[in-house]
């Protein structure tokens, strides 16, 4: 017989709702992240991973001035008493606290290789050294002297501070950057001393704001240094609501070559733009011929940066030039600002500019409270240490017998002497050489000593303004240490107003000058054909698409659009597609309703005046610079109710001829329609049925020319338009014969250019 298996017990299973459960976990690991990596404490603008670098450093002894310790070292320590994480992600945080290129103040000597700001990566940690710098000790110091909370390491080996001391204002002057789960920040470098000058002020006015704290604090201030175009209201607006974003741009001075030829040489870049990938994207575009203006650009960089800019010829704007590689590449830059920290360790929120120092003085004043408390019970026991000792020197004989005759001398001592267990421990601890008579003067001054600072210390505890205005002095020292005749402290960043130019002048300098016929279809796919294509009989269209419009112009040009919602439209021919293809939609490029149509296009040209009609037979005479758009939705020019826009004509003459799809034309003269702006207009010609098919202008002249569906040319002088020439608002009798069946002037629907488009024609 087989055995009887029997189930095990069943395991001890909790249901929990999957949304409860998920809720749970998703909180947890944002808290996580956003509490242990990704946000800076607003105390001491560290993150976790760089507050236990520069304290096991700290634990090392590798202070300013002493011998550089292998990084791999540093790392390896970090990582075994602190930081559970990965050595490559803790020694390129090290990396970064080292690189005078993406820190302000460094916080870390690095010797070796530890990368530029070309992009390219340190050394192997093995190969690196490092020690603390002097900021890095000014944010250390008191941490031996119970100035902040310790907390237990990952394992419990060890205990880690939560916080810096704190005496350098970290969090502004050297920034930070990080994202989180749900939140970011984005904190640019500032200047020390500024910070300090700001620092002092809120001291005096704590109920100071930030606008007025930019007195002091300009801006940012970047290693790599660079010029801030952004206007003072905008900073202003940045640091009050701690979000914004700073304009930066490259240095750069003009250089002459002689024979009055010049070149342009870069001498700052924007922060944490590397300079190598800055070079290449230059040249991409030169080679893809987006900057015409720009010949060639060398890199002759050595310690400092020197990035060589030739033009194309000694004619081209200097000024111009720089604009539109500001406007291509990172030579200008975008640096955010968003003050999203930890408030008291705990709290993530996003902080202005006096709120933020605000939390660094708070915590400077704690700091200074718990060190003095700390030296307070330093002195309290040393007193009562250097009691016991004036107790044993005037008693040194009996002492001495009761050491030497004793077993236990020390509950004797404390009974005979009424001593306590400290002073008792401290006199059998003494050493044979202080038993000199000279040691009794010294204890009675050192005693003398102490309480004179005690009574110093307890007044600083008892006061509050003693208590700011040590903070002060301090703050004071770091102002002098890193003033503006330093060489660290000294502003990199400038400002400045950005030139204005005009925008069309940019956009032209962008763009290679190249003669293209643009080509619109029947429903509205729109391409730039390569030179002025005269014959357009090889061009191809999608199934059931044909041509409607055409039109030679160049690629700095721009193409109008006039469609039947009343509304015209402007598209860069630059960033047309090539005539490989079919082409694109125009709507990829304006924001054209489905059931809205192209009535006309053509190259914009400015100062012409156009006749634009509806299909009620209702227009009016506007300037063509009346009618640009510089949005995606156009502008609205012909006002339109239960009716749409038909036709465009360009004022060329006295005389208007107006067809309806009725046959029937009227011919009136010009002036009897108003030019406006906007509007709805007047009646141009009267229908029973239907309503307008076309219109155009001519001079009496010249007479009236149209075009038949062979594309032969047939003209009517102004005696042979007699039996058609009429009033405004007159129905018209039926076209002449021969007029073409599709009831329009020009059936081709080729819209001819300006003339000096066509000046540079092949």
């Amino acid at each position: 017989m087989g055995k009887t298996l029997i189930p095990p017990d069943p395991p001890d299973v909790q249901e929990v709702a999957l949304r409860q459960a998920l809720e749970e976990r998703y909180l947890a690991y944002a808290l996580s992240t956003i509490m242990n990596r990704a946000l800076p404490d607003a105390r001491d603008g560290l993150k976790p991973v760089h507050r236990r670098i520069l304290y096991g450093m700290r634990v090392l002894n590798l202070n300013p001035g002493a011998a550089f310790k292998k990084s791999a070292k540093v790392v390896g320590d970090v990582m075994g008493n602190f930081h559970p994480h990965g050595d490559q992600a803790i020694y390129d945080a090290l990396v970064r606290l080292a690189q005078d290129f993406a820190q302000r103040y460094p916080l870390i000597d690095g010797q070796g290789n530890f990368g530029n700001i070309d992009g390219d990566n340190a050394a192997a940690m093995r190969y690196t050294e490092a020690r603390l710098t002097e900021v890095a000790r000014l944010l250390l110091d008191g941490i031996d002297e119970d100035a902040v909370d310790f907390r237990p390491s990952y394992d419990g080996s060890n205990d880690e501070p939560s916080v810096l001391p704190a005496a350098f204002p970290n969090l502004l002057a050297n920034g930070s950057q990080g994202i989180a789960v749900g939140m970011a920040t984005s904190i640019p470098p500032h200047n020390a001393a500024e910070l300090c000058d700001a620092a002092l002020f809120l001291i005096d006015n704590p109920a100071a704001r930030s606008k007025t704290l930019l007195k002091y604090v300009q801006g940012p201030d970047f290693p790599t240094g660079g010029i801030v175009v952004d206007p003072k209201s905008s900073i202003a607006e940045a640091y009050t609501t701690g979000r914004g974003t700073f304009r930066v741009r490259a240095r750069w001075y003009k250089e002459d070559t002689g024979r009055g030829t010049y070149q342009i040489v870069v001498t700052e870049v924007p922060w944490l733009v590397q300079k190598s990938r800055l070079v290449e994207k230059i040249a991409e575009l030169v080679n893809e011929r987006k900057l015409p203006l720009l010949a060639d650009v060398r890199d002759e960089s050595a310690e400092d940066i020197r990035l060589v800019i030739e033009p194309k010829s000694r004619t081209v704007d200097a000024d111009l030039l720089m604009e539109s590689l500001f406007k291509l590449t990172e030579l200008e830059s975008r640096i955010g600002l968003n003050m999203n920290v930890l408030v008291k360790g705990r709290i993530p929120k996003v902080l202005g500019l006096a709120e933020v120092l605000r939390e660094w003085l708070d915590h400077r004043r704690e700091v200074l409270i718990r060190r003095s408390k700390f030296r307070l019970g330093q002195i309290e026991h040393r007193l009562e240490v250097l009691g016991g000792f004036l107790v044993a020197y005037l008693n040194l004989d009996k002492v001495i017998k009761i050491i030497r005759t004793q077993d236990e001398p020390k509950p004797v001592l404390m009974k005979t002497f009424k001593l306590t267990d400290v002073q008792a421990d401290a006199i059998l601890n003494m050493r044979l050489r202080n038993l000199r008579k000279l040691e009794e003067m010294e204890i009675k001054a050192e005693d003398k000593r102490l309480r004179a600072e005690r009574t110093q210390i307890k007044a600083l505890l008892g006061s509050a303004k003693e208590q700011w205005k040590t903070v002060g002095a301090q703050i004071k020292d770091i102002r002098d240490k890193f003033g503006p005749k330093t060489a660290l402290g000294k502003r990199r960043t400038t400002f400045a107003e950005a030139p204005e130019h005009d925008l069309a002048a940019i956009e032209e300098a962008m763009v290679v000058r190249e003669p293209v016929t643009v080509v619109v279809s029947e429903k509205g796919w729109i391409r730039a054909l390569r030179g002025h294509v005269s014959d357009l009989s090889g061009v191809s269209f999608k199934a059931g698409d044909r041509l409607q419009f055409a039109f030679p112009t160049e690629t700095t040009a721009k193409v109008l659009l006039f469609a039947s919602n009343g509304r015209f439209y402007m598209i860069d021919v630059s960033k047309l597609p090539g005539g490989r293809g079919f082409g694109e939609p125009i709507r990829i490029y304006v924001d054209l309703e489905q059931d809205a149509v192209v009535v006309a296009a053509m190259a914009f040209s400015g100062g012409r005046k156009f006749l634009v009609a509806s299909h009620a037979g209702n227009g009016f005479i506007v300037a063509e610079d009346e009618c640009t758009a510089n949005t995606r939705k156009g502008k609205q020019v012909l006002n339109l109710k239960n009716d749409q826009a038909r036709a465009l004509a360009l004022v060329d003459g006295d005389l208007v001829a107006s067809i309806g799809e009725n046959r029937k034309m009227v011919i009136f003269p010009i002036g009897d329609i108003p030019e406006m702006t906007r509007g709805r207009g007047v009646r141009l010609q009267r229908y029973k049925e239907k309503g307008l098919a076309d219109v155009t202008t001519f001079g009496a002249e010249s007479g009236l020319t149209w075009v038949d569906s062979a594309g032969r040319s047939f003209t009517l002088t102004l005696k042979e338009l007699r039996d058609w020439r009429g009033k405004r608002a007159d129905a018209g009798r039926l076209a002449p014969k021969g007029f073409p069946k599709s009831n329009r002037f020009n059936p081709a629907t080729v819209v001819n250019a300006p003339a000096d488009a066509n000046s540079d024609e092949d």
